[in-house]
């Protein structure tokens, strides 16, 4: 099943309909206002039922918009409502992956006497982060989505299931595939990884 799938039943139905079609021209400031203030408070609500706080969605959906502003593009959508759920279901899961990166590495700076404004712990909080991605990025695409709605939405194998149409065995199966890829490649961070996994 293709990783879009995932926002095809995430995003609310209502905000799908009733759009305005674009012209393939330069969306003026005005246009673009349009946009954010029908989608903004929906969005909002979106982000943060997946961050769990107001001020981080609030803060994710803004840069949503930023993005799409600098890129230009918004007459080129096809969907308004489906670019944008899924531009912040994604800025939401790279918020909770640096969260829970930033807590483990915290964690295991901690046990190890390290100052956390220290130069040496933001150098190396910046080269596991840079890791992770890379290494999340490299997995099979099945098994990179069920880890990710695993450690970074924190849904219960069961709901996963449900969500893509897979059996829970296959769910638990991807899972241990992908922790023992990750451990392989973030060898030289296995007490963090560790701590990580199991936040």
């Amino acid at each position: 099943m293709k990783e879009a799938a995932i926002f095809d039943i995430s995003y609310p139905a209502r905000l799908m309909t009733n759009e305005t079609i674009y012209s393939p021209v330069a969306v003026s400031t005005r246009d673009f206002e349009t946009v954010f203030k029908s989608h903004f408070k929906g969005l909002h609500a979106y982000a943060c039922t997946i961050v769990k706080d107001e001020n981080d969605a609030e803060d994710i959906v803004q840069n949503t918009f930023l993005k799409l502003w600098k890129k230009n593009e918004l007459h080129k959508l096809d969907s308004v409502a489906a670019y944008l759920y899924k531009a912040v279901y994604n800025e939401c899961l790279n918020f909770l992956k640096h969260q829970k990166v930033k807590q483990a590495y915290q964690n295991f700076a901690k046990n190890r006497m390290e100052q956390n404004d220290s130069a040496a712990y933001r150098a190396n909080l910046k080269e596991l982060q840079q890791r992770l991605d890379k290494a999340i990025n490299e997995l099979p695409q099945q098994c990179r989505t069920i880890f990710q709605m695993s450690r970074f939405e924190e849904l219960k194998y069961m709901e996963i299931a449900t969500r893509l149409g897979l059996s829970a065995k296959t769910v638990e199966n991807q899972m241990g595939k992908a922790l023992k890829l990750l451990r392989v490649k973030l060898v030289d961070f296995l007490p963090v990884l560790l701590i990580l996994l199991t936040l």
